[in-house]
């Protein structure tokens, strides 16, 4: 049976099918409470993956994309997301999440709403789905502003 969400915040019930589905709810499971083990798990490992976003720019190889999951961890700023409006598909060895997330990013002293446009692929390596490329953009322009400067200025 297949399954449909609406939204994918990392909370959902995985169905232990080995499932790229699965792999993207422990995607959003470990970035939403920081858990970097979680993290390492889902992401391709060496340097073939690359990750593009607004706060850490372009990254290749896992090394890299760490470093900068770390530098956001260790931060004030504190970031939740929800993955929703996204389509699916793929085939046997890759599997290709669109879509947006929402959510919030707080500071002691601030809290703004965030939105991103959002790609995921994943592929099958050993027999596991792990997150090869990601792609996140802001469209508002202030926003973006407001989301870099909580971030970069809000340093512990």
């Amino acid at each position: 049976m297949e399954r449909h969400f609406v939204e994918i915040s990392g909370s959902e019930a995985k169905a232990a099918d080995g499932s790229p589905l699965d792999a993207l709810i422990e995607f959003y499971r470990a970035f939403n409470s920081g858990d970097m083990t979680g993290l390492e798990s889902v992401w391709f490992d060496g340097e073939a993956p690359s990750m593009d976003n607004p706060i850490g720019g372009i990254r290749r190889g896992w090394p890299s994309i760490s470093e900068g999951y770390s530098r956001l961890f260790e931060g004030q700023a504190e970031v939740h997301v929800t993955f929703h409006d996204f389509t699916s598909q793929g085939g046997a060895d890759w599997h290709l999440f669109v879509g947006r997330e929402r959510g919030q990013c707080k500071t002691p002293r601030e809290m703004i709403d965030v939105a991103f446009r959002t790609t995921r692929w994943f592929v099958r390596k050993d027999d596991a789905w792990r997150l090869l490329h990601h792609h996140g953009s802001i469209e508002d322009p202030k926003m973006l502003a407001d989301y870099q400067r909580l971030i970069f200025s809000e340093r512990k």
